[in-house]
């Protein structure tokens, strides 16, 4: 790679970059970055891709099929790494780069450390504009990658070689900060990754980062204790952060302890076992009926970790009654302090410690087990299996695959029906459940899935994706079959994109655009997804009821590449269980008498809604 005098080393910048990142390490004595997700263009082939190749398995070098795809896969294992570790993506100049912008958004909602090495311009302009260029006719300083800057919590970039001397530090710092993670850009000038420079040894020496544990202000955390003690119906909202922090443990003794009921967002199912007395489910618009009746009845709510989206948690109507009090435990200031909250910012597992301890042997045991046992009936009475005939339904899928899930099963998803299925009806055991739904990004499902493997290859990956979101993005299946990663696939097939068509029923709009039937099409497609997902090379087939289903699983478990099971559903029914109102606003004027009664339903809704941020 170059020769070295007086202290120094002389590489190309894109040499200099893959020789740092090989050596930045966990404290485990892991790479932080495993490896590069790399298609090559014009943009980045000479330099990044020449690079790669010298490394070798210092740090590997992975094909994919799109950009995008490839990103979300990188994503979905750094979440199942619980941000302890991650993977890298790079692209060439042009769509190469901008098909990853939903990814960069995608990890930024999700606060997931991804690091984004895209081709860029000519530092140099010689040959400007180069093919793909970008050109904006009042700024000669932008390029495609400016769309980077929103969706990034760091974008830089990298115009001179030895910009790396602290571009590098300064992705390391905000890819291993738990309150500012976020995916990095680096915009690399293809002719700067071909220079040659005289890098400092010491550069390349082994880095440990250690993901630091931040403590809470002790005025907030001594007024959090003040606010629970004087509760009598405190309700823990588990999200993702407890997660992150490793806090299942102190989340269960600490709720165990003083008898506080516990419900949990879609990125923090599964923190706490579904068998868990304490565990409620989750509340909003697709919570359990108990986990929303606990949240209409608590006088404090204590978010641990979470955002309040209000879609996972219903905080904008089930949390808003008069006198009720808010407190958030949140790493990131500017989620502490949503709604009004009182804030505690600090790690999850270190504030639970710590509250736990100031509050002793106080206990509250407001709940009412009854209502708890009553969800989990109602979970069984509609994920029973069909003894009749029909489609079976989505929920009647999950029930298929609950009753053949074991310990090491993990299940994931990210949009469409499946997701708002999931989260009531779904017995996460602790760890089991992976959702993508601070972004909802269709055509996550297959790339994630494989993601997920790689991360934590002792487990059982089942896939749940419905037709819509499959035909968006599919192409890693080919990916997972060349590397061998097996996973199982459940592909949902009602013909279109049935959960969208019942928001748009439920808004008193026609049904129009989203299942093919009511589409603008001449013929209506009949798409064979066992031939589509066998001409990649997985294993496909179809299963013809929900016996068939849970069969066709348990033989996945013996393959060493993904399996598919393409099953026919039912687009009409819900899941029948829970719910909560969700603000979709309705047209005012100009529509039919179901567009009219829609909005009457609408504006008393919206009556209920708390009014401050």
């Amino acid at each position: 790679m170059g020769g070295t005098t007086m202290g120094t080393i002389r590489l190309t910048a894109a040499q200099a970059m893959m020789k740092w990142l090989s050596v930045q390490m966990t404290e485990e004595g892991d790479r932080f970055i495993e490896g590069v997700w790399a298609i090559f263009g014009h943009g980045n082939v000479a330099g990044i891709g020449e690079a790669l190749h010298g490394i070798g398995d210092a740090l590997p070098t992975w094909r994919g099929q799109n950009e995008q795809t490839m990103a979300h896969a990188a994503i979905a294992y750094a979440k199942t790494k619980r941000r302890r570790r991650a993977q890298a993506v790079t692209s060439s100049i042009g769509p190469g780069s901008t098909n990853m912008v939903t990814a960069a958004a995608l990890a930024h909602v999700n606060r997931l450390p991804l690091l984004l090495i895209c081709g860029d311009v000519f530092a140099n302009r010689r040959p400007d504009p180069v093919l793909q260029q970008i050109e904006d006719f009042d700024d000669g300083t932008v390029s495609a990658n400016d769309c980077f800057r929103p969706v990034s919590r760091y974008f830089d970039r990298i115009t001179r070689p030895e910009h790396l001397l602290t571009c590098l530090p300064r992705a390391m710092r905000v890819m291993t900060d738990p309150a500012n993670c976020g995916p990095v850009t680096l915009a690399f000038c293809q002719d700067v990754q071909a220079e040659a420079y005289d890098y400092p040894e010491a550069f390349f020496e082994p880095k440990v980062w250690r993901i630091r544990r931040p403590e809470p202000d002790p005025v907030e955390l001594e007024a959090a204790l003040e606010m629970i003690k004087a509760a009598q119906r405190p309700l823990i909202v588990s999200g993702g952060g407890t997660l992150y922090s490793g806090a299942e443990g102190e989340l269960a003794e600490f709720a165990t302890r003083h008898g506080i009921p516990v419900v949990e967002t879609q990125a923090g199912k599964g923190g706490l076992s579904w068998e868990h007395a304490l565990n409620f489910g989750s509340p909003g618009v697709t919570g359990s009926a108990c986990a929303n009746q606990l949240a209409a009845e608590a006088d404090l709510i204590i978010g641990v970790g979470t955002r309040f989206q209000d879609f996972t948690t219903g905080s904008w109507t089930v949390f808003g009654a008069e006198g009720r009090k808010l407190l958030s435990i949140n790493l990131a200031g500017y989620d502490a302090q949503k709604h009004n909250a009182a804030p505690v910012v600090g790690d999850a597992k270190v504030v639970l410690e710590k509250l736990g301890a100031g509050l002793g042997a106080q206990s509250f045991g407001w709940h009412d087990a009854a209502s708890r046992t009553g969800w989990h009936d109602a979970v069984a009475q509609v994920t029973a299996a069909p003894n009749g005939a029909g489609l079976p339904t989505d929920a009647q899928v999950i029930g298929a695959v609950q009753r053949v899930s074991t310990r090491d099963t993990v299940v994931m998803c990210a949009a469409g029906t499946m997701p708002g299925a999931l989260q009531v009806l779904w017995q996460a055991a602790e760890g089991g459940y992976h959702m993508e739904y601070g972004y909802s990004c269709m055509g996550y499902e297959v790339a994630g899935a494989m993601g997920i493997k790689l991360a934590a290859p002792e487990k059982e990956v089942i896939c749940f994706v419905g037709d819509g979101s499959y035909m968006m993005a599919n192409s890693e299946l080919a990916t997972a079959v060349m590397r061998r990663v097996p996973f199982t696939i459940v592909l949902t097939d009602n013909r279109g994109y049935g959960c969208i068509n019942r928001l748009q029923i439920e808004c008193g709009g026609a049904e129009f655009n989203n299942m093919y039937k009511d589409s603008n099409v001449e013929v209506q497609p009949e798409i064979d997804f066992v031939a589509h997902a066998a001409s990649m090379g997985a294993h496909a087939e179809k299963a013809a009821d929900i016996a068939e289903l849970e069969a066709k699983i348990a033989e996945a478990r013996s393959r060493d590449i993904p399996s598919v099971i393409v099953i026919d559903t039912d687009a009409v029914p819900g899941t029948g269980a829970g719910g909560h109102w969700w603000d979709v606003a309705v047209p005012q004027v100009g529509g039919p008498e179901r567009l009219e009664q829609a909005r009457e339903k609408y504006e008393a809704h919206k009556a209920t809604q708390f009014v401050l941020n």
